[in-house]
């Protein structure tokens, strides 16, 4: 076949593989956006409202016939869950908490299945039905039913299935960028490839065994009987690596928050036709679920399948090459493998990815929680319309759209790597409860705005916040997959996706006891710079050359363990 042709197919390949990754990512987030984020919270307490009863006698029911809550406002109110008594306010964060809980269980354990080429696909689109109909299953089951605690496992199955179905997503990242046109032609011009062979045309399938030779594969190929290159060529390698692979996870996000904007100025309808009822919130999260199942179809069509023949284990704990496993078997090796992982030598040897999961803990946390501490100062301090706040929720993707998108054209002009956009983005966003601190200033409390003393301030923060945090979703997986050794991503983002959710509890936390102690929620905007800050150093001293190097050796290391063992 000629190589024009064979160029063309596969630029062909990679295309359809991108779209669909990219299909996922539309399909997906709008569960984040719309749901998990906004109505579920909303609906959980809702459902627990509807069956609940005032203290502290626990007679009066805590609705009215027209559900509009008048009849026991400044009343707290209870709902019983087997023996216990709990605050509706509070059964949402309980779910929550139990989801991710369960969550961290589930993506720690699938991690080994979904690095094996053959797996990863299925395992994706598995966890992605189980989330989508448990979404969907709340336009089933109304309040009234004697059955209604089901909402608490319908959320928890669906956010479940998103999170680990997100880090299965994500495992595609790395091979998906090192098969990008950019990257194939950076390294023909490297002399990694030989454009007269098949190995060219081989590079754009991101399911082989092996993936696509990366940025630091090519350290490796004087060994392999190829001209060494210069450190310049290699740097140029390394930066057209970094650069696709933000590319690929800064459309990723815009597609996704896109999504997720046209699905919610969609549910609003019906939301505010029916007042916020509890049937037009499980309406909304119905609708949710209905939108990812449905444009997933594309990313099971697309996405490309693995070889049959094909073993991905890269260390002793998964076997040997070619053994049966079993999905007992690969649980216990995931247990075993992240024990492995979080050994001292395994820590450090990749030191450097093991700093910025520690920056990552702080940030993910960080700006978690200044995105509810917004929320929740706009409605109790400054006495937002929930209309407004609604509005913000959609002016913030909007903005993450733009952001997602604008850093990438930006990095290309100046020459950035991901680790320094990522830095950028970590002070931008510490600007703003800064900002908020200003509002203690006496100055500043004459002036007719300024330091988060007016509604009109959410908005423009909204604008700047949603601009800086899309782009920093994109480049914080993009930099962190130029981290984890080639051929076990699954594994690794799931450690990713760990220490996001086991971090998230820390500030909501923190927060609640700040404004709890001192009656004004404002005194916790010093503890969110802080927090902020505290992550520059320690992304600071992350070194992406020496990280890729180490990541490297570790992958080897582990493959002349695997072939001793095999030998012994």
């Amino acid at each position: 076949m000629p190589v024009a042709c064979r160029h063309r197919m596969m630029v062909s390949s990679y295309k359809r593989q991108l779209l669909g990754w990219l299909s996922y990512a539309f399909a997906s987030e709008v569960f984040v956006v719309v749901s998990l984020t906004l109505f579920l919270p909303i609906c959980l307490e809702q459902f627990a409202s509807d069956n609940g009863y005032l203290r502290p006698d626990y007679v009066r029911p805590c609705s009215s016939p027209s559900e509009s809550g008048a009849s026991y406002a400044g009343e707290r109110c209870a709902v019983k869950i087997g023996w216990v008594w709990i605050d509706t306010a509070s059964f949402s964060l309980y779910v929550y908490s139990v989801s991710v809980a369960l969550q961290a269980l589930t993506v720690i354990s699938m991690g080994s299945i979904a690095d094996r080429p053959t797996c990863r696909k299925p395992l994706l689109l598995t966890f992605a039905f189980i989330g989508a109909f448990s979404a969907i299953l709340f336009l089933f089951l109304p309040s009234s039913s004697p059955l209604w605690f089901l909402c608490a496992l319908f959320a928890v199955m669906a956010n479940v299935g998103f999170g680990a179905s997100i880090v299965a997503m994500n495992a595609y990242l790395p091979s998906l960028a090192n098969a990008s046109p950019e990257v194939v032609q950076a390294r023909i011009q490297l002399g990694d490839l030989d454009t007269s062979s098949e190995r060219i045309f081989e590079s754009a399938e991101v399911d082989d065994e092996e993936p696509p030779l990366s940025s630091q594969d090519s350290v490796s190929a004087p060994l392999l009987g190829i001209s060494t290159v210069s450190k310049l060529d290699q740097n140029a390698f390394n930066a057209t690596v970094s650069r696709a692979t933000s590319r690929i996870s800064s459309l990723g996000i815009a597609s996704g928050y896109g999504a997720g904007i046209i699905l919610l100025l969609l549910a609003l309808i019906p939301v505010t036709k029916l007042r916020g009822s509890t049937f037009s919130l499980r309406l909304a999260i119905g609708l949710s679920g209905a939108w990812w199942a449905i444009f997933s179809i594309p990313a099971a069509i697309w996405l490309p399948n693995g070889t049959p023949d094909v073993v991905s284990s890269n260390d002793p704990v998964a076997g040997k090459a070619g053994d049966k496993w079993t999905l007992w078997s690969e649980i216990v090796a995931a247990w075993k493998r992240l024990g492995m992982m979080l050994r001292w030598n395994q820590i450090k040897l990749l030191q450097h990815t093991f700093r910025y999961l520690a920056a990552w803990f702080l940030l993910s946390d960080g700006f978690t929680t200044i995105t509810s501490t917004a929320v929740l100062f706009a409605k109790t301090t400054l006495h937002m319309e929930p209309s407004w706040l609604v509005l913000i929720g959609a002016i913030t993707p909007a903005m993450g759209i733009t952001g997602s998108l604008v850093f990438p054209y930006l990095q290309r002009k100046l020459s950035w790597s991901n680790l320094k956009v990522v830095v950028i983005l970590v002070i931008m966003v510490s600007c703003i409860p800064a900002y908020g601190c200003l509002g203690f200033l006496p100055f500043v409390k004459g002036l007719p705005f300024g330091g988060l003393t007016t509604p009109g301030e959410m908005f423009g923060l909204a604008i700047y916040f949603g601009f800086a945090y899309g782009a920093f979703q994109s480049y914080a997986r993009a930099c962190y997959a130029e981290l984890i050794p080639p051929g076990e991503e699954a594994r690794w983002y799931g450690l990713f996706s760990i220490t996001d959710k086991s971090s998230s509890f820390v500030g909501p936390l923190i927060v609640g006891l700040i404004a709890d102690a001192t009656g004004n929620i404002r005194y916790a905007f010093f503890f969110l710079v802080f927090m902020v800050w505290l992550a520059v150093p320690v992304l600071l001293s992350v070194d992406l050359e020496r990280g890729r190097e180490d990541a490297r050796n570790c992958r080897i290391h582990r493959n002349l363990c695997e072939v001793a063992s095999s030998d012994s």
